[in-house]
């Protein structure tokens, strides 16, 4: 039994942390010619600064069509990210990966979620890969300014959901119709808005409750 519990917490986890349809199982092949991915045509913040964009960061809001967000908003969490340019390697000349640390609790609970976004050829985009090329996670900053706010486009399969976070708790409300509005222009409802909780963060967990993504 627990095992199967802390399998349930590691999907339950997972999906908070993303919170991107998952229609589960792999992608069925298409015979169809490939057209261009929505995310394609999301512009990057100019002259994106990878280590400006380093630090913590707190989950202002997330706009998603994802179901399992649709049916527990009631109880969302406060969440905190911690964004990582790890050293370059010596084997490189250049970094390749970003790491990403969540933090937020499930059922009383820290949990530390621990992912790494590799980087692309295109500054300010990354890529989450997760268990086959079906399943991986296409990543834009879309707009920040660093010290206040930053919004971050988010794709899987095809399906966009669109996150604002903050320095702090407080941003300013030109900031947050600017989001608005942009989740309306992918077609997320308002409904499908959601801001999350201004309290109750997580500074840290033990490492029984660090999850590797």
């Amino acid at each position: 039994m627990a095992g199967v519990r802390a399998a349930c917490c590691v999907f339950v986890l997972a999906v908070w942390a993303l919170c991107l349809p998952d229609t589960g199982g792999a992608a069925r092949p298409s015979r169809r010619r490939q057209q261009e991915s929505p995310i394609d045509k999301i512009a990057v913040q100019e002259d994106f600064n990878l280590d400006q964009m380093s630090g913590k960061w707190f989950l202002i809001g997330v706009a998603s069509e994802c179901e399992s967000l649709r049916q527990s908003n009631a109880v969302l969490e406060g969440t905190t990210i911690t964004l990582k340019v790890p050293p370059k390697s010596p084997q490189t000349s250049a970094k390749s990966l970003l790491s990403v640390s969540t933090l937020r609790k499930l059922d009383l609970q820290c949990w530390d979620i621990r992912q790494e976004y590799h980087l692309t050829p295109t500054k300010g985009r990354f890529l989450l890969k997760g268990p086959g090329t079906s399943n991986n996670i296409d990543i834009v900053v879309a707009k920040t300014d660093y010290r206040g706010y930053a919004i971050l486009y988010y794709q899987k399969r095809g399906k966009i959901t669109i996150k604002l976070y903050g320095r702090s708790t407080e941003i300013p409300e030109d900031i947050l119709n600017m989001y608005e509005d942009l989740a309306q222009d992918q077609k997320i409802s308002i409904d499908s808005v959601y801001y999350f909780p201004k309290y109750g963060f997580c500074e840290s967990a033990d490492e029984f409750h660090i999850l590797r993504l």
